[in-house]
């Protein structure tokens, strides 16, 4: 502490001998040189103190260098007084500028550090969060671990709890009109109903959270064989079943079309959710396309298109994350599941070869779900 502070005292007086210096060695020109000149090398020297020292000595050089500006370079020399009003100005102008000079040479300096230390700060964070990631790099599927973490918890605490509160109301009731005899036939009749449409979907948001667990660990085992995109319509209109019953559902299939090597049941499981999706989002009384072309040999497209709401362009990707929702392109609450149907139907297509995206519909649809199949057996087995 005390070689600082003696350090920092040793400041002033050396910044006088360095002006001092400088004057010394000038002086002898005072008649030959303009004192422009002398009025910029000493400028020079006070730069040179405020970025080494800071500004409170260069101040202090600023006033020792005016002053000597004034008492050798200054017609009368080797007086402290000014003659002419021009020299007024001149040294008026050099005061100045020898202060403003120190200050902004300090603030820079300062500003630099400052940069420095952000410099520094931002390659720790840099550091850390590379760190983090190097970490989390053993575990694929934890790698957006906080995330995951939100929106799996938003679906235990919703999509999860909402059938089962409703089956615990349902069974509670029964079970005190059983007791109290509350309800009649049909009364009950009612509950059950209840309890068993919430239990199924209880089933599908498990069987959705599993589905997508063997997609991710690679433990899909298909059943491939040769199927018809008929065939494939048809099981999945049937599993639709009741909710396309207020759209009209239109199949547009080219003639000839060869048959596909598929896992039958996963692809008409896709087109199922598809459609599902279709008739939930889309106005009552709407259509539904379902049409099958081939755009190339080898491949077999498949398209569901509606007459819904239609899904943003900047959003087209994200559905088919884990766990994502559109709350604009969403129907009731009811009927909001867990954002996994997207992300599997992805997986299952994906895992035979194929690809899935969305676009915008055409002749009066908005949205138009492509599905795009290999003819043949894809290379990439699951």
């Amino acid at each position: 502490m005390r070689s600082t502070s003696l350090s920092t005292v040793l400041r002033y007086p050396l910044s006088l001998l360095i002006i001092a210096a400088a004057v010394a060695v000038m002086a002898p020109l005072a008649g030959e040189v303009h004192p422009t000149t002398v009025a910029l090398l000493l400028l020079l020297v006070i730069l040179l103190i405020a970025t080494a020292f800071g500004s409170r000595y260069a101040l202090t050089a600023s006033m020792a260098a005016a002053l000597g500006f004034n008492f050798f370079f200054l017609p009368p020399h080797f007086t402290l007084h000014i003659a002419d009003t021009e020299n007024w100005v001149a040294f008026a102008a050099f005061v100045v500028t020898a202060l403003v000079a120190g200050q902004l040479s300090t603030y820079a300096k300062r500003q630099a550090a400052e940069s420095e230390k952000r410099r520094q700060k931002i390659e720790g964070l840099y550091e850390e969060l590379q760190s983090a990631f190097e970490q989390a790099s053993e575990a694929e599927a934890l790698r957006r671990s906080e995330k995951l973490k939100s929106s799996l918890l938003d679906a235990i605490t919703h999509d999860l709890r909402t059938p089962l509160t409703s089956i615990k109301a349902s069974a509670t009731t029964l079970l005190e009109s059983k007791k109290e005899a509350l309800l009649d036939q049909e009364g009950e009749v009612e509950l059950l109903e209840i309890i068993d449409e919430e239990s199924d979907r209880l089933n599908g948001f498990i069987e959705g959270i599993v589905g997508l667990a063997q997609i991710e660990s690679n433990a899909m085992h298909l059943r491939r064989s040769w199927t018809t995109v008929q065939d494939l319509f048809n099981t999945a209109v049937s599993r639709a079943g009741s909710a396309l019953d207020l759209n009209y559902i239109l199949m547009e299939i080219d003639r000839e079309l060869p048959s596909v090597f598929v896992d039958a049941r996963s692809i008409s499981e896709v087109l199922f959710l598809l459609l599902d999706n279709a008739a939930k989002y889309s106005p009552k009384g709407s259509k539904i396309k379902l049409a099958a072309h081939q755009p190339t040999d080898g491949m077999i497209q498949i398209s569901v298109e509606d007459e819904g709401k239609g899904i943003p362009a900047d959003a087209r990707e994200k559905i088919f994350q884990k766990f994502v929702r559109l709350e604009e392109s969403a129907g009731p609450t009811s009927l909001a599941g867990m954002g996994l149907g997207l992300a599997i139907a992805k997986g299952v297509v994906e895992s035979q070869g194929g690809t899935i995206h969305v676009d915008n519909g055409s002749n009066g649809y908005v949205t138009r779900f492509i599905v795009d199949l290999p003819i043949e057996e894809a290379e990439t087995q699951v």
